[in-house]
Formats: structure tokens, sequence, C-alpha cells
């Protein structure tokens, strides 16, 4: 079971960290991608964070169903840049 206080102050520094460093890193690659852009490994290397951050936080939104449209919709911006990206390395391939 999970303690509602803990979960309180996990999920505040979520949001903080969504509101001041992931969204606004992510419309910036967002744009870029949509330019025909390539990821850099930089971009790469924040996404795999992302993604690896995400399997950890699997159980604390089980507990709080308010989230999840919001983590869906985030969800859905990343996949987005992630398919955008791929279609454009394989256009720089010729592909």
């Amino acid at each position: 079971m999970s303690e509602p206080s803990k979960d309180a102050g996990v999920i505040q520094v979520m949001a903080e960290q969504m509101a001041n460093t992931r969204l606004p890193r992510a419309l910036e690659m967002k744009e870029r991608v949509d330019r025909g852009e390539a990821l850099t490994d930089w971009d790469i290397e924040f996404l795999e964070q992302v993604f690896n951050d995400a399997k950890h936080i699997g159980s604390l939104l089980n507990h709080h169903p308010e989230w999840h449209d919001l983590v869906g919709r985030i969800t859905h911006l990343y996949k987005e840049i992630t398919e955008k990206a791929l279609e454009n390395e394989q256009q720089a391939k010729g592909g």
C-alpha cells in the first residue's frame, strides 16, 4: 500500500520536473523534429531517462488515477517525437 504523504511528495517533485524541465525540452525537441531535424545524442539520453523513470512510477499512478489523462498526453507527445525522429532518420538515409 502506498503512503499518501510520500505519494504527495513524489508527485510534487514529478510535477515540478515536468513543468520546469521535461515539458519545455520535449516541446523544443518536437519543434526540431517537425522541421525535419534528427535527435541529438543528448536528446536520446534524455528520452532514455524519461522512459526509465516512467517504468518506476507505474505503481504510483495506479494509486492516483487523477493523473492518468495528463500522463497519457505526455506519453503521446513523446511518441510523436520518437516517431517523427525515426521518419527523419529514414529520410536522411534515403529510405
